[in-house]
């Protein structure tokens, strides 16, 4: 003989609703019947049901307003959707504006990452090392083997001291600089009745091969251009038309030692 199958809670609550077929009712009405306490919360559903029909019976066979039908709810979220089409439209736009801008904010600029932005260096490293009087260079002329070795394998590319013995100047010694384009080499001259000069290099992220521009400020004047790559500002407390031979002078060096 098979056990009766459990009554569950789903099927008290379609007892309450009269949703169940008439032997499965009969089975949970002799449960109840067995069941008191059951059977007390489940008359209570009841008389609750029934309550609620007897409130809502004035209005139950009502026919449904139109606003409220199928139709005009689909009409109606068509509307509002539309009316939203336009807001949702200039937030994206805004949304792709700013990421493109913020994607654009590593794009190379001339002045940010070109000879403009090399002479800027130049001139703010000479200031600040070409001006020292008590050490201006890290690594004596002395040591220049060692000096070409480091600084062109931090900056991943051969490096050559110019020799502007010819043109009165004469080579003290060099260090690597730091530069919001990474390090750069900076050579240091001295010239007659104590002038200075420096030639700065480093890698090109843009501009690789540009022509000599001359550029003066604060007193300096300074005389740049890249080549394969590399971008050479030559640096002195002197009018950049009186350095351009001797910038001349480093690009024939430089160019001959490729």
């Amino acid at each position: 003989m098979t056990s009766p199958r459990p009554i569950t809670e789903d099927e008290l609550q379609a007892y309450v609703d009269g949703a169940l077929d008439a032997s499965r009712r009969e089975e949970v009405a002799d449960y109840l019947r067995q069941h008191p306490q059951a059977a007390r919360r489940i008359d209570g559903y009841m008389a609750q049901r029934a309550a609620l029909r007897a409130a809502l019976a004035p209005i139950a066979d009502e026919p449904v307003p139109s606003e409220l039908n199928l139709r005009s709810l689909l009409a109606a979220r068509r509307a509002r959707a539309a009316a939203w089409r336009p807001a949702i439209a200039a937030a994206l736009t805004l949304c792709v504006g700013a990421a493109l801008g913020w994607a654009a904010r590593g794009v190379a600029t001339p002045d940010a990452h070109g000879v403009p932005a090399l002479a800027r260096e130049a001139a703010e490293n000479y200031r600040v090392y070409a001006a020292d009087t008590r050490r201006p260079v890290e690594i004596p002329a002395a040591d220049q083997a060692a000096l070409v070795q480091w600084v062109s394998n931090r900056l991943g590319s051969p490096i050559s001291v110019p020799d502007l013995r010819a043109a009165g100047y004469r080579f003290i010694g060099g260090r690597l600089v730091t530069t919001p384009n990474g390090p750069a080499a900076m050579f240091i001259y001295d010239g007659a009745e104590g002038a200075r000069l420096a030639v700065l290099s480093r890698p090109m992220r843009i501009e690789k091969d540009t022509r000599m521009s001359e550029q003066s400020d604060g007193g300096l004047g300074r005389v740049s251009w890249a080549a394969r790559g590399i971008g050479y500002s030559v640096v002195g407390q002197a009018p950049a038309a009186a350095l351009h031979p001797l910038a001349d002078e480093v690009r024939r060096q430089v160019e001959s030692a490729v």
